[in-house]
């Protein structure tokens, strides 16, 4: 009877070759320095055999983990799971991770460190120590927090910075935040918007003032105001909710506003709703994220949608690239999202 494939291990793998369990390990890794005639004979016993590699067995050769450590903010991510708010920042952000990892061999590792606490070098550290990891993927605001971007550079490990503009350090991706929120700008200019507010994200984040500047730019090459028509908020569903009264409690309320996220999107929904405005008819209302919650939104938000997911695959794939001495590009790499359109966006009345 033969073995089962879930029992066979890199040792019978080893024993049916006649060679070492390094030698193994260096074929599973396609390492350079096993002669043809070796690698035929381990590999002809991993098909005879049915072997599936592991972790453990790859990193036997001792040069790679296989890991990738993906980071989140503590805070924020329990806060929105909390919340139930339908935010899926960290679902696309695994989706995309690991799958991508999944194609090169790799296994992604998703920790949560809390950007804010005097601790964050030394709770970094142990996690380190402990998973060994080949790469990381900062998130904001962990992207440009000096400690820890100093902490990776020091110990010279690959690391990603997603909505960052990156530096001498680390690997810089974005989003490209400013040219998504001019995106939507054009979009509401087109429809024949002139007063178009807009709430921004907090300013603990890179990303939000780039957004701001995208908005700006766009409204000023269209030669129209934006005098009172930024109001600041944290991306929370409150701050959303207090940024859009004070949009349109003023003397002069937008016929458009444009919301850095959907939970701040969502309030606003709501604001006008208590204020008897219609959406569209008498407000156009453009979201940023696209999470699964605006499809059923009444109506549904016409959103920018980002590309998280292809973005921490880009990052894995950057990571990866480093550890086979491949050359990075210069500048930060850029993976840009769309608009969606949906019905919360329509031409002024008037």
């Amino acid at each position: 009877m033969g073995r089962r494939r879930q029992s066979v291990t890199i040792k019978h793998v080893a024993a049916d070759a006649g060679v070492s369990l390094q030698t193994v390990s260096r074929v599973i890794n396609n390492e350079p320095n096993v002669r043809p005639e070796m690698k035929e004979r381990v590999q002809a016993s991993i098909d005879k055999l049915g072997y599936v590699p592991s972790i453990a067995a790859q990193r036997m050769s001792g040069s790679r983990s296989y890991l990738i450590l993906a980071i989140n903010d503590r805070e924020r991510t329990i806060a929105d799971w909390k919340a139930r708010q339908g935010t899926d920042w960290v679902d696309q952000m695994l989706f995309g991770g690991m799958l991508k990892c999944a194609e090169y061999g790799y296994r992604m590792i998703f920790e949560l460190v809390d950007t804010h606490t005097d601790h964050v070098e030394r709770e970094l550290r142990a996690t380190i120590a402990a998973l060994q990891p080949d790469g990381v993927i900062l998130t904001p605001p962990h992207s440009d927090n000096p400690l820890i971007v100093n902490l990776l550079h020091a110990q010279k490990i690959p690391f990603a910075r997603i909505g960052s503009h990156g530096g001498e350090a680390g690997i810089a991706l974005t989003m490209d935040d400013e040219g998504s929120a001019a995106l939507a700008t054009r979009h509401l200019i087109g429809l024949g918007h002139r007063r178009i507010g807009f709430i921004s994200g907090s300013v603990e984040y890179d990303l939000s003032h780039w957004r701001i500047d995208g908005w700006k730019a766009e409204m000023a090459a269209a030669g129209l105001p934006v005098d009172g028509l930024l109001a600041e908020g944290d991306f929370s569903y409150a701050s959303g909710e207090a940024a859009a009264r004070r949009l349109l409690e003023g003397a002069a309320p937008p016929s458009a506003i444009i919301a850095s996220n959907d939970q701040m999107s969502l309030a606003t929904l709501e604001v006008a709703r208590e204020r008897g405005l219609d959406v569209p008819r008498d407000l156009s209302l453009v979201s940023f994220d696209n999470t699964p919650i605006v499809h059923f939104a009444q109506p549904p938000l016409t959103a920018v949608d980002q590309p998280v997911a292809a973005t921490v695959a880009r990052a894995v794939e950057l990571i990866i690239a480093v550890q086979r001495g491949e050359k990075l590009p210069d500048a930060p790499t850029v993976v840009s999202g769309g608009l969606i359109e949906r019905g919360s966006t329509a031409p002024p009345i008037g």
